[in-house]
């Protein structure tokens, strides 16, 4: 055992109440069930079949108020791996779930035997007839597919507010629509083709143009059966209205029965079939979308009214205008978002009935913009709007940050609502349709019915279309709480389907808690052909039972999730995974929502539980060790829950007290540390150069196993020498900035074999030719941004660093003067923001006062006005770090990067590259698996540059892609070098 082992122990949860009714058993310790497990294992092999305790709660919990423990989670690769996967479990009676982001909200992504993910190898966007087309496969977020098709005009018509972590085999399989797509937009309107996979195995792709012939020699039977249930429904005048009528309004609520009307041949059928239907007739392994025109010039507005009816009343209007989206946010909602950054802080203070449309006209050119402004102004001239905050102007905007800022409000309703609920209880989201012409009646008719039966819900929707969302909280660990749900939802559906003849699930799809309510809204005859197309299709009931047709009439109030109190950081996340997508860990150990769940699953857990240890035992590494810190989970978080700052935290909690005063010592004597660190990558490079990297690979390999992994780094052949002893020479008189070189670069050397100036040396000169001259104190070595402390959960020694450099810094900038220019972007992150906490009250103030630059935002805005570019390369390619994010300066780089290269290219799967200062050499395979796509876009064409603005990030994607990154300040040096 190494020495410096930590005790999984260390993370025991300090406060646990009584065991949870909906703990995991202790017979579910194990894991997955031996035999289940070796048969699967050497079908597929074991790097596919995950079988831990740990493994199996991770995968159990998606952003439903549901819970249900897989067997066994397959993490399959390709459609042979599926097709196997169903082979098996038709053989042995078992059944299938498929999951990709997990985002949806009536647990349809959650199995009780085999889930399959189908998130993690099933990524990619084929762009067809310049964006006309696109051919996406079922694990690529919207956010991706739309960032690819946007470079040419076009964007998918589906546009979830999930859209940053929901992917498009998900979208289709529910019919999820958002914000504009209404009836016209969805999935099932904009589909072109899909390949599927079969409950049988069968693969059919509808593009194909045997495709029916092939599916008729394959699966006589099923063809038989849905040309069978055409014959009967088109029998039916009476039916055929009503399946027509249904569809007016949006309607996700069990299989689109108007496929069979759409579609003339099975194949045909299938296509339409698939759409909305969960997962419950098959995988879909491909899409291929009809695309729609990017419109680009918008005008929006926030328009606040004094209550819900009064806004409801309001959307005919701005329906005919011409809206494309009117979006409604009640006083709750409002309330609730102040949680998200950029949202003004005074809509906490609105009154309790202010209700808010925003709406949002788009068009293609100027001219019709302007028309579209003509003609909001003749709704608003009509409207009784209200003020009663500072920040509500009530006026149309072309700003694109005001937009921006008014649908990161909207987008954030489920997560900052549902953030924003008493600790311990259970979000439900609620998603229904009526007539648009009745939408104000429904508002009020819902009011009522929350108010008696004790909800004070918040409500939002997709006005323009009728579809309105709305949230209720209560504790599902309490029996009363329940049942309270219980009826309310029973009352709800009645209201629903008697009163308005709506949609019970307009866009979410029906999920576990509306199959019981399906017979409500379709009647007998409607439901029972949903019933018989599933065993035309499924005869063995393999695929996702349970999760879109259930006769129990309580299967909505089974297996509803407890909400256990956990730190406080993390206690809102109501596990929506939005967080999923930014992680560097997602593909290789776990992610934020992950991290959070595992933990819940611990505290519902009694003292010495098996599962607990299970859980404990497996938590060090797949939580703590393999989360890089980067923190860009808070930045996609939309109440900014920071997973990162809590694993820091768990890092603390597991050092000694002898770990904690040997970093504080190390801080205290970093200037010796500095120069021992110096020395020895100096002579690791000599080492190298003589004998290879081998001897110190061996060395600290045997180093990692005797101390521990997570402290001693491993040697990487990218690791660069050490630079010049001596930085350039500077002058305080007549300085424009104070320039910092951070630790790192005074550590670390350049690009190996580049010729040219260091970075200081860089900077220095093009500072100078822009006649924006820096210093560089003579003290610098020594200081440092903390960061190495603050990233290892350190307290004391980050406590110490964290003052000293503070203290240094207000002297060398003549207290605030000067600005300091940082030359790494994780160390101005640093030094201007993660030191705050760890500072005295006194250095508090002081750092108040300080001006802290990125060198990248001081060429950007201080030097490119006043540089003359004498040459440029053809194409940069950029690696944005993770610090940068934070910063906010991406554009800058890009920026500095377009002075010098006439082709700049930032990568579509860009991210953090999981290197985080030392975490690559502490775990390689981080940074592997955080850097694969963005590696596999960046060596798939050659560029002259490969720029950055990180060393330590600069030598993880020289890892990664076996191409030299350097700093684009050293470009900047070359491109105005006289």
């Amino acid at each position: 055992m190494p020495l410096l082992e930590p005790k999984p122990g260390a993370l025991r949860p300090r406060s646990v109440t009584a065991p949870a009714p909906d703990r995991v058993p202790d017979r579910r310790a194990t894991g997955t069930p031996e035999t289940l497990r070796r048969e699967l294992t050497e079908l597929l092999g074991a790097d596919k079949v995950l079988w831990k305790i740990s493994d199996l709660v991770r995968y159990a919990s998606d952003a439903s108020p549901y819970r249900f423990v897989p067997q066994v989670v397959v993490v399959a690769e390709d459609i042979d791996d599926v097709s196997t996967v169903l082979s098996y479990a038709h053989g042995k009676q078992r059944e299938v779930v498929f999951r990709a982001a997990g985002t949806s909200l009536n647990g349809q992504a959650q199995g009780e035997d085999i889930l399959v993910d189908v998130r993690r190898h099933w990524a990619g966007v084929e762009v067809l007839e310049e964006g006309r087309r696109a051919r996406i496969q079922p694990g690529t977020t919207v956010l991706r597919a739309n960032a690819a098709l946007a470079r040419h005009g076009r964007i998918l018509g589906p546009d979830p507010a999930s859209a940053i972590a929901c992917t498009l085999g998900g979208v289709v399989a529910n019919n999820a629509s958002g914000m504009t797509a209404g009836t016209t937009r969805n999935s099932y309107r904009t589909l072109s083709s899909l390949t599927f996979v079969l409950p049988s195995g069968t693969v059919v792709d509808t593009a194909g143009p045997l495709a029916d012939e092939e599916l008729a020699h394959a699966e006589p039977a099923l063809c038989h059966g849905l040309m069978e249930i055409k014959k009967e429904i088109e029998a039916d005048p009476e039916l055929v209205a009503r399946i027509r009528a249904k569809y007016e309004i949006k309607n996700t609520t069990g299989y689109r029965l108007d496929a069979y009307l759409d579609g003339s041949t099975p194949v045909e059928i299938l296509r339409g079939l698939m759409v909305g239907s969960e997962g419950t007739l098959g995988f879909i392994s491909e899409v291929v979308f009809d695309t729609l025109p990017l419109d680009r010039e918008l005008t929006s507005a926030l328009l606040f009214f004094p209550s819900l009816p009064a806004a409801a009343a309001a959307v005919p209007l701005f329906n005919e205008a011409g809206a494309l989206a009117v979006e409604l946010m009640d006083g709750n909602t409002l309330r609730a978002s102040v949680a998200v950054e950029g949202v003004p802080a005074d809509w906490a203070r609105l009154p309790k009935d202010t209700t808010a449309l925003l709406v949002e006209f788009r068009a293609p050119d100027e001219a019709g913009r302007a028309e579209y402004e003509r003609r909001a102004a003749g709704v608003l001239a009509r409207l009784d709007l209200v003020a009663p905050v500072a920040s509500a102007t009530n006026a149309f905007t072309r700003d694109a940050k005001t937009i921006s800022g008014y649908w990161k409000a909207r987008k954030a309703f489920v997560t900052a609502v549902g953030g924003a609920r008493a600790s311990g209880t259970t979000l439900i989201t609620e998603d229904f349709a009526v007539p648009p012409s009745r939408l104000a009646e429904a508002c009020e008719a819902l009011l009522e019915l929350q108010a008696e039966h004790g909800f004070d819900a918040a409500v939002a929707g997709h006005a323009a279309h009728g579809n309105l969302h709305f949230l209720l909280a209560f504790d599902a660990a309490k029996p009363a709480d329940v049942e309270r749900y219980a009826a309310f939802m029973d009352a709800f559906c009645r209201l629903t389907v008697e009163r308005f003849d709506g949609s019970l699930k307009a866009e979410h799809s029906t999920g576990r808690n509306m199959a019981p309510f399906l017979e409500l809204e379709w009647g007998p005859r409607a439901t029972e052909l949903m019933w018989r197309t599933k065993r035309v299709i499924d005869p063995d009931l393999v695929l996702a039972p349970r999760i879109l047709l259930d006769r129990d009439p309580k299967a909505h109030l089974r297996g509803l999730k407890t909400i256990p109190q956990v730190e406080a950081v993390a206690d809102p996340c109501i596990e929506c995974g939005f967080c999923e997508p930014t992680c560097p860990s997602e593909d290789l150990t776990t992610t934020p929502r992950q991290r959070i769940v595992l933990r819940r699953e611990m505290m519902r857990q009694q003292p010495g539980s098996p599962v607990l240890g299970g859980l404990l035992d497996a938590y060090g590494y797949d939580a703590v060790d393999t989360c890089a810190g980067d923190s860009t989970c808070k930045l996609a978080c939309p109440v900014g829950i920071d997973t990162g700052a809590l694993m820091k935290d768990f890092r603390h909690r597991r050092h000694s007290p002898r770990e904690e005063r040997t970093a504080a010592l190390a801080a205290q004597r970093f200037r010796t540390v500095e120069a021992a660190a110096r020395l020895a990558v100096a002579a690791a490079d000599k080492i190298t150069d003589t004998v290879g990297d081998r001897v110190l690979e061996a060395v600290t390999g045997l180093a990692r196993r005797a101390v521990r992994p997570d402290l001693v780094p491993e040697w990487l052949p990218q690791i660069p020498g050490a630079p010049a002893r001596k930085q350039p020479a500077t002058r305080r008189v007549g300085a424009a900035a104070v320039y910092y070189p951070a630790c790192v670069n005074r550590i670390f050397g350049g690009p190996e074999g580049r010729p040219g100036p260091s970075l200081p040396e860089a900077v220095v000169a093009v500072s100078e030719r822009a006649g924006r001259p820096v210093w560089i104190p003579r003290d610098v070595t020594g200081t440092c941004c903390a960061t190495i402390w603050h990233s290892k959960g350190y307290e004391a020694g980050n406590r110490v660093m964290a003052n000293r450099i503070v203290e240094a810094a207000w002297g060398w900038t003549a207290g605030g003067r000067l600005p300091l220019v940082v030359d790494a972007s994780s160390c101005t992150l640093g030094i201007s923001h993660e030191v705050v906490l760890y500072l005295t009250d006194d250095n508090r103030a002081l750092h108040a006062e300080l001006r802290i630059v990125d060198s990248i935002v001081w060429a950007a805005e201080e030097l490119l006005p006043h540089l003359e570019i004498r040459r440029t390369i053809g194409s940069a390619v950029l690696h944005p770090t993770c610090s940068m994010r934070h910063l906010d300066d991406e554009a800058q780089l890009r920026a500095v990067a377009e002075a010098c290269a006439d082709e700049v290219v930032v990568p579509y799967d860009a991210g953090c590259c999981a290197f985080a200062g030392d975490r690559g050499m502490l775990h390689p395979e981080l940074t592997e698996s955080a850097t694969a796509r963005e590696a596999a876009e960046v060596t798939a064409r050659e560029f002259d540059a490969h720029l950055s603005a990180n060393r330590m990030c600069e030598v993880g994607m020289d890892r990664a892609t076996g191409r030299s990154y350097y700093s684009a300040l050293l470009e900047l040096e070359r491109a105005t070098r006289p």
